[in-house]
């Protein structure tokens, strides 16, 4: 094209854990509108990717609006129509300045309102039915953990997915994305997108891209997109098994501009491999009574335990006490971890270093936990808890970009133990946590770290290896435990894999 191209860019961005206590409102997204949004450029987010290529392409580009909330609870419906509200202001407004040739959405693909179960579809629906938006193309980047619903396939146009989870290539997807939005610029081709959707939801625990069944799935995905030119982007979509949706599961979908029958016959290619690794995705972990007692407190290294029941990063409180009362009980040496606790952080900043004081700590976001654990410590120190990312490819980067901040927060010892409180639950994605209070995890012998398996890129290379540890809460890896209401059935493990097949393929 001579003329620059003028391409709105907005991104929505949440990953609702609908069986969660609670509502996420308009207070909890941070947004970003105008120059704030366009200041992103460069970083380590996928909106600071989108910018790069677009400032690099010499896009005009027309920035409405970015949310982005940390994943948790069911999302009010007025947060929805806050958000849209503002959206259509700006994009009507632009496209009476000058028309539009093309849309970038930053998504998460999991997001759920009240009354609105596929946030994202609802999104493009609107979007769709604004003046000038609906035939020009619209691309963008999402989650792996999306649920892709047919809504999203039939009304986007190219939607690329990361292909790394943990998500160190979230910045990568979107640059990727916004390449293949140039080449429709440029050609005038628009492609369009199939959808697939096999009878599976998977546990976070059973995601990780390093090991099958997502490995094998990833790799078909390459391979048939390099067996056929017409592919623009095969995308392999784990699923949110905790979003309590429809549509909910793992899903695929192919972008192409040949023929449907093209894309059908490798959308099944997939739909195949995946349920002959249904039950490889299906993880589940032995209780903590079962795994700590045997694990060898003697030998060098540290080995990282896992506790996926209060996986942050799936939208847990990050102060479930089940795995930490556990490493008590067994008198774990060198052990650390880390409790999001605002209210003990408060009290410990009226104290100095070397104080030892009786707290309830944790305990308090999730029903399923016990509840705070009483116990006494004594105050190594407290930080401000805003800390540079070490790793600016990490999962957390992905999220949140450079920085991240904590809040206030703690170091106590109890014994053999040394806890990291903090004021805002913090993913364990990123060694810059535990580095910017002094401490290096190295030197312990157990980490305990509130993961499912995003937290691999930064603790493998520190670590001898990870263990998985069952432990209550709202994130466990046992999906029969959850009372699923809506997500379509037959479908594995909630039911018997011989009922399960894969779902229609949906074009758009």
């Amino acid at each position: 094209m001579s003329v620059a191209p003028r391409v709105l860019v907005a991104g929505l961005f949440h990953e609702t854990h609908t069986f969660l206590e609670g509502e996420t409102g308009w207070e909890d997204f941070e947004v970003l509108t105008g120059d704030a949004l366009l200041q992103l450029r460069g970083n380590s987010s996928p909106l600071g990717g989108v910018l790069e290529v677009a400032h690099t392409l010499g896009w005009d580009v027309v920035p409405t609006l970015m949310a982005l909330a940390a994943p948790s609870a069911i999302v009010g419906d007025a947060v929805f129509e806050q958000y849209w509200g503002q959206f259509a202001g700006l994009a009507s407004q632009a496209e009476r300045e000058a028309p539009l040739d093309a849309v970038f959405l930053v998504l998460h693909g999991a997001m759920v309102c009240q009354s609105i179960p596929d946030v994202e579809g609802e999104l493009l629906t609107r979007l769709r039915k604004l003046p000038g938006l609906s035939e020009i193309p619209v691309f963008g980047v999402y989650d792996l953990h999306a649920n892709f619903t047919p809504a999203m396939a039939r009304l986007s146009d190219c939607l690329v997915a990361y292909r790394c989870n943990p998500h160190t290539d979230g910045r990568a997807s979107a640059v990727r994305a916004a390449y293949l939005l140039q080449r429709a610029l440029e050609t005038g081709v628009v492609p369009r997108t199939l959808l697939a959707q096999p009878g599976l939801i998977w546990p976070p625990t059973g995601t990780g891209t390093d090991t099958d069944p997502m490995k094998s799935l990833v790799q078909l995905a390459r391979v048939l997109q390099e067996e056929t030119p017409e592919f623009w982007e095969v995308n392999v979509n784990a699923g949110f098994a905790y979003g309590d949706i429809h549509d909910a599961g793992v899903s695929f979908t192919i972008v192409t501009e040949g023929e449907p029958e093209q894309a059908r016959a490798s959308l099944d290619r997939l739909c195949q491999a995946a349920l002959a690794m249904a039950e490889v995705g299906n993880v589940v972990e032995r209780p903590a009574s079962e795994v700590l007692p045997l694990l060898d407190r003697h030998a060098p290294g540290l080995t990282v335990l896992v506790e996926p029941s209060d996986n942050i990063g799936g939208g847990a409180p990050g102060d479930c006490t089940g795995l930490v009362r556990a490493m008590l009980a067994e008198r774990l040496p060198n052990a650390a971890a880390c409790l999001c606790d605002p209210h003990a952080v408060a009290i410990l900043r009226q104290h100095s270093p070397g104080d030892v004081l009786t707290l309830p700590l944790g305990g308090r976001g999730s029903r399923l936990d016990p509840g705070p654990l009483l116990l006494e410590v004594e105050l190594q120190g407290c930080h401000a808890g805003r800390f540079e990312l070490r790793d600016k490819q990490s999962h957390l980067a992905t999220m949140v970009g450079d920085f991240f901040d904590m809040g206030p927060c703690a170091v106590v010892k109890h014994g053999e133990l040394t806890l990291l409180l903090t004021s805002i639950k913090t993913p364990p994605m990123d060694l810059g946590q535990w580095l910017h209070v002094g401490i290096d995890p190295a030197r312990f012998s157990f980490v305990a770290v509130k993961a499912a398996v995003s937290h691999r890129r930064a603790w493998d290379p520190i670590s001898k290896g990870n263990i998985w540890v069952g432990t209550p809460g709202p994130c466990s890896s046992d999906l029969r435990a959850f009372p699923f209401q809506h997500v379509r059935r037959p479908i594995f493990p909630l039911d018997p894999l011989s009922e399960v097949t894969h779902g229609p393929i949906s074009a758009s």
